[in-house]
């Protein structure tokens, strides 16, 4: 009989150098995950168990059914979407507007501006806000002026404390976030197109919708949807002003949570606040998406 030849089981591979550092290297990732699981999607799990939890702390949809059919609710959501879309449209026009200016019209001072455009985005929202109640108050500068100056009683102008009171806070606080992808969107834009367009007669609302607008487009896209997303959420300015009769639903959950200690209303309405802004999200993704398809099928 031949002889029987055991060849032992071949060793395992040992990692290279390169490649046990790529698997070290793969580890950085678990301290931020830790932190986010910690901080962030822990407080949102518990959120939504205590809005989908019931008396008997069972799962049930019966906080979400009292909730929308609540009229404190559905006012809430009305103001929101309302207010977003209203100020997100008066961000785009005056935005759309000053950046033309700034980019295309050369005055004294412009460079300037437009550095100063960075500094106003860092500022609280709540500025504004202060800001506008010692100008436009019923205690604030320009009342008490024109109090002064026709003998009033009473304060002539009262939109601080209204739904508009609040529209053009936002306006003012959310325009430069319109205006920062529009000048970086012009500064790319050659100059040539525009003189030629010019020196071939072309009038200058000519050159805006068939020149500057097509190429701004996918700039008015990104401002516009994070001016939407950031509006509907805002609650420093909509607390500040104290609004009459204007409660969106950030300052739904805050009166819930912290006033009526009611949290299970206030996961909900938090909970549906979260879908509505994901939700935004995912459109603004669709269109940027369709646009640049678009773009690059016909370049």
């Amino acid at each position: 009989m031949a002889d029987l030849v055991i060849t032992p089981p071949a060793a395992p591979p040992v990692a290279s150098g390169p490649a046990r550092r790529a698997n070290w290297r793969g580890l950085w990732i678990a301290p931020p995950l830790l932190v986010l699981a910690i901080f962030f999607f822990y407080p949102l799990v518990l959120i939504a168990l205590q809005a989908f939890t019931g008396d008997a702390h069972t799962l049930t949809l019966q906080n979400f059914e009292t909730v929308l059919r609540s009229h404190q609710f559905l006012s809430g959501l009305y103001h929101t979407i309302q207010i977003a879309v209203m100020a997100s449209a008066g961000c785009l026009v005056l935005g759309f507007i000053f950046s033309l200016v700034i980019a295309f019209v050369p005055f004294p001072g412009a460079r300037f501006v437009s550095r100063l455009i960075d500094t106003f985005i860092s500022l609280p929202t709540f500025l504004v806000a202060l800001a506008f109640t010692f100008v436009y108050g019923s205690a604030g500068i320009l009342n008490q002026s024109l109090m002064t100056i026709f003998h009033l009683h009473m304060p002539p102008l009262d939109f601080l404390y209204t739904q508009w009171g609040v529209i053009l806070s936002e306006v003012t606080v959310y325009t430069p976030f319109i205006m920062r992808p529009l000048l970086a969107c012009f500064s790319q834009i050659e100059s040539s197109q525009i003189e030629v367009a010019s020196s071939l007669g072309a009038k200058p609302l000519a050159i805006i919708r068939k020149i500057i607008l097509p190429a701004a487009l996918p700039a008015l896209l990104a401002g516009g949807s994070l001016c939407l997303l950031l509006t509907v959420n805002e609650f420093g300015i909509v607390l500040f002003i104290g609004a009459k009769d204007v409660i969106t639903l950030p300052l739904l959950i805050y009166d819930k949570a912290i006033q009526e200690f009611d949290y299970p209303t206030a996961c909900v309405i938090a909970v549906i606040n979260i879908a509505l802004s994901l939700g935004l999200y995912a459109c603004y993704r669709a269109v940027v998406s369709l646009c640049g398809g678009r773009r690059a099928a016909l370049d």
